[in-house]
C-alpha cells in the first residue's frame, strides 16, 4: 500500500488552544480521503499545515513516502498540493484569470499573456462543467461561482494532491452532484484527495476513508461504504445525533413582513429581482428556495438595507420601510444572519465580544454615558459564548479572525437569535456547520417561530429548506414562481420550480 500523504504525530499550538493533538492520518493514493469533526475540531489546522500556511509545534508530514518540510505555499505547491479553502483567497478587483494565474503568470515579449491564460481556463471551465467567465470581476460574480474560481485556482496548477476544504458549502445540490463527478474522475486521473466536510451524504457518496477528529484530537479511521453516517456523526460529537427538525404545526399570526411588486437590480444593472411579493407572518417559517444566482441575494439586500430598490414596498409589521436605513430596520424589530459571514456579519479585527454587540453598542446595558460597559459586555458575551458553544482560542477576547469558519457562523446566529427580533432573516444559517451545531441551530430558529417571530429562511440545501419550513417560496430568475406548503412538496417539485421547468404562480417569469 503506497501513500500520497502521511501526517504523523501532528500537533499543533496556538495561543490559548492546542488545536492538533497527537494527530496521524494517513491517505492512500488514489483515493478520496474524508475529514470529519465538529467545529473547531481541528481539520482546517492540519490541512493548513499540509499546506504550508502554518508550521506544526511537533511532528512528521511524509509526501509520497519521502518526508518534507513544508515552510509556505510555495514549498507545497511545488510537492504538488494544492487547496481549494473554506474562506476565499481572492483580490475581488482581478478578473478570474487574474485570480487564478498570481503567482505564476505567463508572459509574452515580457508581459503578462492573460489572453492565454484566460482561454486554457475556459477550457478548464468547460472541461469540468464549471461555467466560470474568465474575464469576470470576482466582485461582480456571486459566493457560488467564487467556490468555482478557487476550484479552478488548483487544477489550473496541475495538484495530485487535492485539498477541499468545505467546497459544497456554498454550492446548489446540482453543482454539488457535478463536483463529486469531477472528485472521482480526478481520482480516477491518479490523483490524490483530502475533503473536509461536514455533510455526510457527500462522504458517503464520493469518500474511500474517513478519519474523524474531536477537540483536536484523532478518534479513528473508517472504511466509508462499511459504515453509517448516524455511526460518523456519533465519532464526530460523541453522542447520538438527531437528523430530523423535531417541530410542532406552525401556528401563524398577524403578517410581519410584506413585500409589494419589489423590483432591484443587480450589480450589472440590471433586474435581478422582479414584481416579487411575499407575506411572512408571525409565528411562521418560510424557506426561501432557488438555485444560486437567481435573485436571492438582491433580494435579501434590499429587505435588510444593504441596497436601494428600483420600485416596490416593504413593510415590516405594517411601517414601510423601503427607504429606511440598516440601522433603523434593526431598531425596528429586524435580525439579519448574512450569506457572507466575513463581508457582512462581522468585523473581524474585532474581538468576539464586541462582535456580540454590534447592533447595541449604543445602548444600555453595554453603553453608558457614552462610554462602553466592558463588565456587561463581558457577561453577555460569556452567556453566548456558552449557550451557543462558540469555540476560540482566548474565549470573549479571541480575535474574530482567527476563529474557524463554523465558530465564526455560530458566533452570528448567537448574537441574531440571542436579540430576538420580530423579524428574522436567516441566510445559509448553517453553512460551514457540523451535524451537532446544524441540529442546535435548527432548534433554536424553531423556537423563535413557536415564540411568534417571523423567520425568513433563505438556502441552497434542500434538505434544510423542507425539514425547517412551513412554507416554501421559490424564486427563478428574479420572480416568485410559487409558494408551497412544505409538507405537501418534495425535492423533485422543488428542483423543477427552481430550474423554471415547472410554472406555478410566477406569471411575471414567463419570457
Amino acid at each position: 500500500m503506497t501513500y500520497a500523504v502521511e501526517m504523523l504525530n501532528i500537533t499543533k499550538d496556538f495561543p490559548g488552544i492546542r488545536a492538533n493533538d497527537n494527530v496521524t492520518v494517513k491517505v492512500e493514493k488514489g483515493t478520496i480521503h474524508a475529514l470529519l469533526g465538529e467545529n473547531g475540531a481541528g481539520k482546517s489546522t492540519l490541512m493548513s499545515i499540509l499546506f504550508g500556511l502554518y508550521q506544526p509545534t511537533s511532528g512528521t508530514i511524509r509526501i509520497n513516502e519521502k518526508e518534507v518540510n513544508i515552510t509556505d505555499p510555495n514549498v507545497a505547491t511545488a510537492l504538488g498540493i494544492g487547496m481549494v479553502h473554506q474562506h476565499f483567497k481572492l483580490i475581488e478587483c482581478f478578473t478570474v484569470t487574474e485570480n487564478i494565474i498570481l503567482g505564476m503568470e505567463p508572459t509574452k515579449h515580457g508581459m503578462v499573456d492573460t489572453k492565454s491564460a484566460a482561454a486554457k481556463i475556459k477550457e478548464l471551465s468547460e472541461l469540468y462543467g464549471l461555467n466560470v467567465e474568465p474575464n469576470s470581476l470576482i466582485s461582480d460574480i456571486s459566493v457560488g461561482m467564487q467556490q468555482r474560481v478557487e476550484i479552478l485556482k488548483m487544477l489550473y496548477r496541475n495538484a495530485d494532491i487535492l485539498i477541499f476544504d468545505e467546497p459544497t458549502a456554498v454550492l446548489t445540490p446540482q453543482e454539488i452532484e457535478d463536483l463529486m463527478e469531477i472528485m472521482k474522475r480526478l481520482v480516477k486521473e491518479g490523483k490524490s484527495i483530502l475533503l473536509i466536510t461536514h455533510k455526510l451524504k457527500e462522504i458517503k457518496a464520493v469518500a474511500d476513508k474517513c478519519s474523524v477528529l474531536r477537540r483536536g484530537k484523532y478518534i479513528g479511521t473508517v472504511d466509508v461504504k462499511d459504515t453509517d453516517e448516524e455511526k460518523m456523526a456519533e465519532m464526530m460529537v460523541g453522542r447520538e445525533v438527531s437528523f430530523t427538525v423535531d417541530k410542532k404545526d406552525a401556528k401563524p399570526g398577524d403578517v410581519v413582513l410584506q413585500i409589494r411588486n419589489l423590483n432591484v437590480k443587480n450589480s450589472k444593472g440590471v433586474l435581478g429581482v422582479k414584481d416579487f411579493s411575499l407575506d411572512v407572518r408571525a409565528g411562521e417559517v418560510v424557506g426561501l428556495a432557488g438555485i444560486d444566482g437567481n435573485g436571492q441575494s438582491e433580494l435579501v439586500f434590499a429587505l435588510t438595507g444593504m441596497s436601494p430598490i428600483e420600485s416596490g414596498q416593504i413593510l415590516l409589521d405594517g411601517e414601510d420601510i423601503t427607504h429606511k436605513s440598516i440601522k433603523e430596520r434593526c431598531n425596528l424589530g429586524m435580525g439579519h444572519i448574512p450569506e457572507d459571514r466575513h463581508k457582512h456579519g462581522l468585523i473581524l479585527d474585532f474581538p468576539l465580544k464586541e462582535n456580540f454587540i454590534i447592533h447595541e453598542y449604543n445602548e444600555a446595558p453595554f453603553c453608558k454615558n457614552m462610554i462602553l460597559q466592558e463588565k456587561e459586555i463581558d457577561k453577555n458575551a460569556e452567556v453566548l459564548i456558552e449557550e451557543f458553544d462558540v469555540r476560540s482560542g482566548e474565549g470573549k477576547d479571541s480575535l474574530t479572525r482567527s476563529m474557524s469558519g463554523g465558530n465564526q457562523q455560530k458566533a452570528i446566529v448567537a448574537r441574531e437569535i440571542h436579540r430576538s427580533p420580530k423579524l428574522l432573516i436567516v441566510v445559509q444559517p448553517t453553512r460551514g456547520l457540523d451535524v451537532g451545531a446544524i441540529e442546535y441551530i435548527h432548534k433554536r430558529i424553531i423556537e423563535e417561530r413557536d415564540k411568534g417571530k417571523a423567520i425568513l429562511m433563505v438556502s441552497l440545501e434542500l434538505d434544510e429548506v423542507l425539514d425547517v419550513s412551513d412554507r416554501i417560496a421559490v424564486i427563478f430568475d428574479g420572480c416568485l414562481n410559487g409558494v408551497m406548503d412544505a409538507k405537501a412538496t418534495n425535492e423533485n417539485e422543488l428542483g423543477l420550480l427552481m430550474s423554471g421547468s415547472l410554472r406555478k404562480d410566477g406569471a411575471a417569469c414567463e419570457q
